[in-house]
């Protein structure tokens, strides 16, 4: 089975042949998921105002929505987040149940659990986002492990994962 891939006013999405993207999925328009990374059931990639970019070795978790963002490589979107109009660099963390709208963040963030990150903001790398609104704290001044946190969520494990699900993936 393939995801639910639909052209848009002329933009084919491009998957590349190793990418693990669930037959649950929707991917509208002009979207590019690149090599290892993986879309679980219920995700919307909408490159319909604006391209969608999926990083290599990149995990989007069941039920976010990426609309017109560019995601970058071994990044983890948990489940249920929304990305709207923004960036998220390499290695950056993004919490189940948050929001981030036209919005940077930085290589190797984290985002936590529920947060919004509202629109202009740009985060600065190795930086720790939470609340409504969104609040940064550098990574350092906090008592957060980053390397423990990225090993617990690491994209290489959902990858791993992805192709222990042929059902979902095939």
């Amino acid at each position: 089975m393939d995801s639910r891939e639909y052209s848009f006013e002329g933009s084919e999405p491009e998957i590349d042949g190793y990418a693990h993207v669930s037959a649950e999925a929707t991917v509208v328009g002009d979207v590019t998921v690149g090599p290892n990374a993986n879309v679980w059931p219920g995700v919307v990639l909408r490159g319909d105002v604006g391209p969608v970019e999926i990083g290599r070795e990149t995990a989007i978790g069941d039920n976010a929505v990426v609309h017109a963002s560019t995601v970058g490589e071994r990044v983890m979107v948990g489940h249920g987040a929304t990305l709207n109009d923004s960036v998220v660099e390499d290695g950056a963390l993004v919490g189940f149940n948050s929001t981030v709208s036209d919005a940077t963040i930085g290589a190797g963030s984290i985002v936590a659990m529920g947060t919004v990150v509202p629109p202009g903001y740009d985060v600065p790398p190795e930086s720790f986002v939470r609340g409504m609104p969104a609040s940064v704290t550098p990574l350092s001044e906090t008592n957060i492990d980053p390397d423990s946190v990225f090993e617990a969520f690491s994209s290489g494990d959902y990858a791993n994962l992805a192709a222990r699900h042929e059902d979902l993936f095939e």
